[in-house]
């Protein structure tokens, strides 16, 4: 027989549509779809990254120091490479006669943006502000009360609001921020008394190339030509690398998921396909009868499985592509991405090859199994199931999982955790089936139990034609998916609740002059008598070299960092302190006396001394503003991360850098219930150079901004929790189907309608309630990885929570189990009987 003569066979048999192949065409939507539109929307961002390289970042490449602007030489060496926009991004205070806002202070050059557009609201594009105009975010126009044309102060100067920012081309790169931006020009700050020695601040310098320069040649060449300064550098290449690794993450976990919702969506497709056979058993045995061979027959229903398999991946993929502009909508504030509609030809391929070969994989069995068999042998399987056989279907089923081994391995930024994904779930699917076997072989050997409806359900666990084998591997991913669901999202609650406590201290103070310090605590006096103040000394360094006196190691000579020493990079927050910091604890050495006047001493954060592999007695040299300093390792402290306090990896004796040029940061919580409102305005008052950031706004920004993703990851999650639904509601009606024959001869001899009910409870009760602690250890097996492994959080789950999940699904499951039995219960047995 043809293929075109087959296919018109097909076509007949589906001319009512895919009835009976409608668990196939939901599955493969599902995973299909999930694939196309996750596949679509990551392309679309990295396109936006790649494209808006430039603007993203507003130059070929910048170069960023803390407490102070490139020198002459510096600048001169640089020129060489293109024009230069200088400028500064500082913490300050904006305040107007009525309220005090802290803000994120942007200085920028006249040539600024060099590249992108600066957009203001009612005037479109703009060039950089000049003399004292400041153009304002709304969110700070909104909170200080002003609009164009009004006035505010900003340190010890007036500024005249000329413009609200509508779009800053630059915005992704800056990073998270602690307060609205206020753009003003790059002498600004320092007419303002902002960048007074040992103030805050960090110079942000773009370069805009006048030739093809690769920038990584070009950070050799200036670390070359000023070596051991701490420059911290990026190119238009990774404008925003913080944007670019969570595009990177998420989308490597996004496609996880759809993988895991065609993986699930697999077995509905296998039992599917096997149930669409075998209501067609009696036609295959004729077309048998008539001359059809083997291969006709494996034609003629592989077209229709195939068929049905394109349909529902087409599907997919449009409703993957439509929906991919509303998916950017939401992220259109977080991340560069276009809310038009998005093609990403190889995307859609992608998705539509992981449908196609996971449909092959999970229908070629039960193909196989019936082009194989002689047609009595069909015409018995009702009393005489057939036999699985594997021979047929091992070459397909085998170039498949190539396949798709090579989609996901070979096309993916994360191999190693892809390959650990598909083995994964090739081990899991072995042990659901071998689990399977194990139920059939323990029932059959089982005790004969007194009772008749527990009886009975044993014994339909390991009858011929029993569908225990497609049961358990349903029952079992749909349960792992609920504990799966749970556990990620509790733990993702956990991170949340620790990394974000409710209680904080309600300001920081940034900048307060050391001299200052008395009349600062006398204002904070004036509104609480029992506020809590902690005032630390703060500065930035870079550590020059570390280790034993007589041979260090030169940071600036190492090919690369230990791992985990992060603390040795770049410039950092420094501090000194007579007597231990509050919730650190020493774990080797001791701390220095009060009144040290001796040798100067440092102490580190116990777990960069170990990465970097630092021994007490060894020799600290830091370098701040360009002056190096050196002290001893006088012990190792644990450091509470946690606490939203002042938490430093260095804290030096105050002999060691109490006469470098420095300003104080601080601390304030004050009483529950007290009133603030005039704080602000008195403190900026007081110290127009100091800066103060209100913690309560931040902390409900983190929340949300955690909430957010906590919520995306939630809802990709729920693609696979839909697609073990679709696979257990199919198992189910697929028993449901087999068993017709065995309820209608129980109903003609005797059986009540109850005790029908209750032989499906009790078989399904029986089958939820061994796999309930194997979907357990599986689901928080898996949510395991994708926290820590994959996201980098810490694992936090509520158990009571996932355990409460856990329960819900076994209640689903049997609800579902009771609701498909309801059509058995209305079969009439004539009827029934007459069609068999």
């Amino acid at each position: 027989m043809s293929w075109s003569r087959a296919w018109t066979i097909a076509k007949r048999d589906l001319s009512s549509g895919f009835r009976g192949l409608r668990l196939m065409l939901v599955c493969l939507f599902l995973g299909v779809g999930a694939l196309a539109a996750i596949g679509s929307l990551t392309s679309a961002i990295q396109t936006e990254l790649d494209t808006q390289g430039q603007a993203l970042l507003g130059g070929d490449f910048e170069i960023e120091l803390w407490q102070r602007s490139l020198s002459a030489e510096e600048t001169a060496f640089l020129e060489q490479y293109g024009t230069l926009s200088p400028g500064y991004r500082l913490q300050a205070m904006a305040s107007t006669p009525e309220v005090a806002v802290p803000v994120e202070l942007k200085a920028v050059a006249d040539n600024y943006p060099m590249y992108g557009t600066l957009l203001l609201q009612g005037s479109g594009a703009a060039s950089a502000p000049t003399g004292n105009e400041a153009f304002l975010a709304p969110g700070a126009a909104e909170r200080l009360g002003v609009g164009t044309g009004d006035s505010i102060t900003i340190g010890t100067l007036q500024a005249r609001v000329a413009g609200i920012i509508a779009e800053e081309p630059d915005r992704l790169s800056e990073g998270f921020a602690l307060g609205q931006t206020i753009i003003v020009p790059a002498s600004f700050p320092e007419a303002a008394g902002l960048t007074a020695p040992g103030s805050m601040y960090e110079s942000k310098t773009r370069l805009a190339f006048n030739g093809n320069y690769d920038p990584e040649e070009l950070e050799e060449a200036l670390k070359d030509a000023f070596p051991g300064v701490p420059y911290d550098t990026r190119s238009a290449e990774r404008a925003s690398p913080g944007a670019e690794r969570f595009v990177s993450r998420m989308g490597e976990f996004l496609t996880l998921v759809g993988l895991a919702a065609l993986v699930i969506a697999g077995i509905g497709i296998g039992g599917g396909v096997n149930s669409y056979l075998e209501a067609r058993r009696n036609s295959i045995a004729t077309l048998k009868i008539l001359g059809a061979t083997s291969r006709d027959i494996a034609r003629i229903y592989a077209l229709e499985v195939g068929a049905a398999a394109l349909a529902g991946s087409l599907a997919g993929l449009v409703v993957g592509v439509l929906v991919t502009p509303f998916l950017a909508s939401l992220l259109g504030s977080l991340l560069p991405v276009s809310t038009s509609l998005s093609i990403d030809v190889w995307a859609l391929l992608r998705a539509l090859a992981f449908g196609l070969l996971v449909a092959l994989i999970f229908a070629a069995p039960p193909l196989a199994r019936a082009k194989s068999f002689p047609a009595m042998a069909l015409m018995r399987a009702r009393v005489s199931p057939l036999a699985r056989q594997w021979r047929g279907a091992a070459l397909p089923v085998g170039l498949s999982l190539a396949g798709i081994a090579i989609l996901a391995i070979g096309f993916s930024a994360q191999p190693l955790i892809s390959a650990m994904f598909l083995g994964g779930a090739a081990a899991v699917l072995g042990f659901l089936a071998l689990l399977g076997r194990a139920i059939r072989a323990a029932a059959s050997r089982a005790p004969r139990a007194r009772n008749p409806i527990i009886r009975a359900a044993i014994a339909n666990l390991h009858r011929p034609g029993a569908a225990t084998g497609s049961l358990v591997t349903a029952l079992g991913f749909g349960l792992a998916a609920f504990v799966l669901l749970a556990a990620i999202q509790s733990s993702l609650d956990g991170n949340i609740q620790r990394s974000v406590p409710e209680r904080a201290p309600d300001y920081f103070v940034l900048d307060i002059p050391k001299e200052g310090l008395e009349q600062f605590y006398t204002i904070l006096a004036g509104v609480s008598p029992d506020a809590e103040v902690d005032a630390v000394p703060t500065m930035r360094g870079s550590i020059v070299s570390y280790g034993p006196e007589d041979a260090p190691i030169v940071v600036a000579e190492l090919e690369e960092l230990p791992e985990g020493a992060w603390g040795l990079s770049g410039e950092r927050g420094l501090t000194y302190a007579a007597e231990l910091p509050e919730g650190n604890v020493i774990t080797q050495g001791e701390w220095w006396e009060p009144g040290h006047d001796g040798e100067p001493l440092v102490s580190v954060d116990a777990e960069l001394g170990a990465a970097a592999g630092m021994a007490i007695g060894d020799v600290i040299t830091v370098s701040i503003l360009g002056i190096e300093r050196s002290a001893r390792i006088a012990n190792f402290r644990r450091v509470d991360w946690e606490s939203l306090g002042f938490n430093n990896v260095w804290v030096f004796s105050p002999n060691t850098l109490e006469d470098t040029p420095h300003n104080l940061a601080a601390t304030i919580d004050l009483p529950e219930g007290t009133q603030s409102g005039g704080l602000l305005r008195e403190l900026v008052r007081a110290f127009p150079s100091s800066s103060v950031i209100e913690v309560g706004p931040l902390l409900t920004e983190a929340r949300t901004i955690l909430d957010q993703v906590s919520l995306a990851i939630l809802a990709a999650a729920s693609v696979a929790v839909l697609a073990g639904i679709a696979v257990l509601l199919g198992a189910i009606a697929a028993a449901r189907a087999a068993r017709i024959y065995d309820t209608v001869i129980l109903r003609v001899l005797g059986a009540s309608r109850n005790q029908l009910l209750a032989l499906q409870f009790a078989e399904f009760a029986l089958l939820a309630a061994l796999l309930a602690g194997v979907a357990l250890a599986l689901g928080s097996g898996v949510a395991w990885l994708i926290v820590t492994q994959l996201f980098e959080f810490d694992w936090l789950p509520d158990w009571t929570e996932v355990l409460a999940v856990l329960g819900g699904g076994l209640v689903l499951v049997l609800a579902f189990a009771l609701g498909a039995s309801l059509p058995l219960l209305r079969a009439r047995p004539a009827q029934t009987l007459r069609s068999l």
